[in-house]
């Protein structure tokens, strides 16, 4: 764990029956892949579309698996996970810790992202017109010297 605080309304307990491709979603993370650092959590890392997970629609991607059929997922390796969630038989309870709108690991009070996004593509804009405007005098001017 990375030592934050989780208020006991972002954990949600699922339920799901696992259909023919399986309960319809990928997991990342361990105590030997960590997919956030300092957390040996696993998280959902792909909903597979049609599954029993995205027809459920409660499971999202970035959740964090706390556990499966009442087996905590704390500090276990990847391989043993996908070994818990393989053999947790047909009809699956999961207990979820949703995803928070801002990154676990990241500062508090940092501005959107984009935010960011938007103002490097204005510059970006900016610069190519630049960019055109200045290939244009080059260009006019060269065929000036003819």
């Amino acid at each position: 764990m990375n030592g934050s605080v989780h208020p006991s309304a972002n954990v949600v307990d699922i339920k799901l029956k696992r259909g023919p491709a399986g309960l319809g979603f990928n997991i990342v993370g361990g105590v030997d892949q960590q997919y956030v650092a300092n957390d040996n959590g696993i998280y959902v890392a792909k909903i597979k579309e049609d599954g029993a997970a995205a027809l459920d629609g409660r499971l999202e991607e970035g959740d964090k698996i706390l556990a499966i059929n009442g087996v905590k997922l704390e500090d276990r390796t990847h391989k043993h996970a996908v070994d818990l969630f393989r053999t947790a038989g047909e009809d699956v309870e999961l207990r979820v810790l949703k995803k928070t709108p801002h990154h676990l690991n990241g500062p508090t009070g940092s501005q959107p992202e984009h935010e960011s996004s938007a103002s490097s593509l204005g510059i970006l804009v900016a610069l190519a017109g630049v960019a055109a405007v200045c290939a244009f005098i080059y260009m006019r001017n060269l065929r000036k010297s003819f």
